[in-house]
């Protein structure tokens, strides 16, 4: 959030729930990026991922992970996965179109692994609201949710757009929000900045953190889902709007030159394995 003088009563409640130490483990003094797994998606044809027809046919395989940014003023989730309902069956569990959905350990027991609750968690945000960054959402609800105004109305659209599951994030109806237009400054010092970058939805995101070692690190949501479509700045077919994909596209990507920068696409298994294994962490 911004702080500023002129902050209203509303933004000073929030920065409150935003600073309130959530991580009763180890004290925090620098931010820290973990990354949970939160999901696969083995696909018998691959070919919604390209409007151009480069998979079609093809079969592939996406990760779907969650992360959690530890700072020292609070903790935000990004993104919520596929959801733990699928932990439910170990075999995973196939849906029309040639999807097969599977998740190997619940994000809960992720969180419980180095001693937190889903109520420690201070403030959720979401790249978007696909269902496999919004499959969780409904557990935390103590949590306040930052929601892009653009991606909330066009998610509750009727009928519901292609990959939109309402009921996976029903719980911003009574969790405390804080609805947003533009690029966010989650803990007011520039550190974690919600971008945005609309194309693939119409409030698309991405996530900008400042590590003090690492240095910036930009989650891409689904800006990209393969390192191939970010190389050969591929389109998927499904995306809202074309061109805001690419003019989303040569932003995130001047950042990252401007300020040398590393991009993770979330879904790339590649991606996925190069991060440090939870519970290790980017610093």
């Amino acid at each position: 959030m911004v702080l500023k003088i002129a902050l209203s009563i509303s933004s000073l409640v929030l920065l409150a729930v935003i600073a309130t130490p959530a991580m009763a483990v180890d004290e925090i003094r620098s931010i820290r990026l973990y990354t949970l797994d939160c999901g696969r998606v083995d696909f018998k044809n691959m070919g919604i991922f390209s409007d151009t027809g480069e998979y079609d046919g093809k079969p592939g395989a996406l990760v779907v992970p969650c992360f959690v940014i530890r700072h020292p003023k609070g903790t935000l989730l990004w993104d919520t996965g596929l959801g733990d309902k699928f932990a439910d069956k170990k075999e995973g569990t196939d849906l029309p179109g040639g999807f097969h959905m599977s998740v190997r350990v619940t994000l809960a027991e992720q969180l419980k692994a180095f001693g937190v609750s889903t109520t420690d968690v201070s403030a959720v945000a979401f790249s978007h609201f696909h269902f496999d960054h919004s499959g969780n959402a409904n557990l935390f609800t103590g949590s306040t949710w930052i929601i892009n105004k653009a991606e909330l109305a066009w998610a509750l659209g009727d009928p519901a757009p292609f990959g939109v599951d309402a009921s996976t994030f029903s719980g911003y109806k009574t969790a405390s929000t804080q609805m947003i237009d533009n690029d966010y400054d989650v803990f007011g010092d520039g550190s974690v900045m919600i971008l945005k970058a609309p194309g693939h939805t119409p409030g698309h995101q991405v996530l900008e953190i400042k590590l003090k070692k690492t240095g910036v690190v930009i989650l891409s949501g689904d800006l990209y889902h393969t390192r191939d479509n970010r190389k050969y700045r591929r389109v998927p077919a499904f995306n809202y709007e074309r061109a805001d994909t690419l003019a989303s596209i040569d932003r995130v990507e001047k950042i990252l030159a401007n300020t040398k920068g590393r991009l993770v696409v979330q879904h790339d298994p590649v991606d996925f394995k190069a991060l440090p294994a939870f519970p290790a962490y980017l610093d």
